[in-house]
């Protein structure tokens, strides 16, 4: 299995971080193999977020998106890893990951997963 995002993805200081705007990167030629049969699927991943102190440097995201290319890891897996992975590496206030698989088989997925980070209280409560 690939390393961790947090060991893996560069991140550096958000140039706006009093402002919500969102980030969308968009890797079209993600490949990771089925679990089952070994056989490659190709997909296109999404990744979209509201960054709070820290964004994602591109060349280590497209590395970490590369470490899953011999890694056996079903759709819904490895749409989940990497949005816990980047959630726990960049602490966004908001993100969510969609995978975009290529039909096999006569069927194509697409899988959404989502993190909102939850705000506190004025006294500290979630």
């Amino acid at each position: 299995m690939p390393k961790p995002a947090k060991q893996i993805v560069e991140i550096f200081p958000n140039p706006a971080p009093q402002r919500d705007y969102v980030i969308r990167h968009e890797a079209p030629e993600f490949t990771s193999r089925c679990p089952v049969t070994g056989q490659p699927d190709f997909g296109t991943v999404i990744i979209e977020y509201t960054a709070d102190k820290t964004c994602v440097e591109l060349k280590s995201l497209k590395l970490y998106l590369q470490a899953f290319r011999e890694a056996g890891i079903f759709y819904e897996a490895v749409t989940n890893r990497i949005l816990d992975e980047l959630v726990t590496a960049l602490a966004p206030r908001w993100m969510k990951v969609t995978t975009n698989w290529n039909p096999r088989g006569g069927m194509s997925s697409t899988i959404t997963a989502e993190y909102t980070r939850k705000q506190r209280t004025a006294r500290g409560r979630q």
